[in-house]
């Protein structure tokens, strides 16, 4: 069952070009001319239709899965807000989840899921995997402050 997994993608924004969505699993081709692949799939949990989290792995074209890592919605953050806005206790099982048949009409299952946790760990596996495949990110903007000024000498009293 489609779960609007392409949205879900489309809001992580990965860079990379040369990728698509087929059913619910993301792939790309991070690195021009290289066998190897980056396959982002989601995890279920022993919940039917609930998922806790993501699961990335690098892929040969020829020798098939090299590497895999697990990424919880929990351990990165996805679900946070909206657990703790619906007063959802941690040991709950829907703690940190999504289900695909209990959501919100014309809202996605993931409604209320931050993804910046989960796309910088994404970032961070593909540095290893795929150096060079990621564009640098910019450098953080700065205040710009006045030229400290030296505090005036004491007067003294005579």
């Amino acid at each position: 069952m489609s779960f609007r997994a392409r949205e879900f993608f489309a809001e992580l924004m990965l860079p990379f070009t040369h990728s698509t969505v087929v059913g619910n699993t993301y792939y790309a081709t991070p690195t021009t001319g290289s066998p190897l692949r980056l396959c982002i799939e989601f995890t279920p949990t022993v919940y039917a239709d609930t998922y806790g989290g993501l699961r990335a792995s690098v892929v040969h074209a020829d020798r098939g899965e090299i590497n895999a890592v697990a990424l919880s919605f929990v351990d990165h953050g996805t679900f946070h807000r909206r657990d703790e806005a619906q007063n959802t206790p941690t040991d709950n099982s829907t703690y940190g989840t999504f289900n695909t048949r209990s959501h919100r009409a014309g809202q996605p299952p993931w409604e209320g899921a931050v993804t910046t946790g989960l796309r910088e760990a994404i970032e961070h596996y593909c540095t290893v995997w795929f150096p060079g495949s990621w564009p640098a990110s910019p450098p953080p903007r700065t205040t710009v402050r006045p030229p400290h000024q030296a505090p005036s000498p004491a007067r003294r009293r005579t």
